[in-house]
């Protein structure tokens, strides 16, 4: 069993940065983080594979948001730049112990994060 623990979220105003954080209570394969907007789906906005290596972004923030990984603290990383209004959402990081590579569907992790809220201001 990992436990996740986020931090990093909060109010910005538009044009400004974040930075999520995700603590695991053990070593992790696959990391990926996940927004839920108000009427929206969940989606996967990022992810890193275990080395840190490969990543994928969403096209919604290529170019402003950046996954990273640090495995001597069993930590993975999202800086998030240049944010938008419609950015707005409850972040959620996710985990597997078991796929090495960039993990791109929901059903991969098996392990979720709490969320944290980042709401940008207009």
């Amino acid at each position: 069993q990992v436990q996740l623990v986020e931090s990093g979220g909060g109010l910005v105003q538009a044009g400004g940065s974040l930075r999520l954080s995700c603590a695991a209570s053990g070593r992790t394969a696959s990391s990926g983080w996940f927004r839920r907007a108000p009427g929206k789906e969940r989606e996967l906005i990022a992810a890193i594979n275990k080395s840190g290596s490969s990543v994928y972004y969403a096209d919604s923030v290529k170019g402003r948001f950046t996954v990273s990984r640090d495995n001597t603290k069993n930590t993975v990383y999202l800086q998030m730049n240049s944010l938008k209004p419609e950015d707005t959402a409850v972040y959620y990081c996710a985990v597997t112990q078991k796929t090495l590579g960039v993990g791109m569907t929901v059903s991969v992790y098996d392990y979720w994060g709490q969320g944290t809220q980042v709401t940008v201001s207009s």
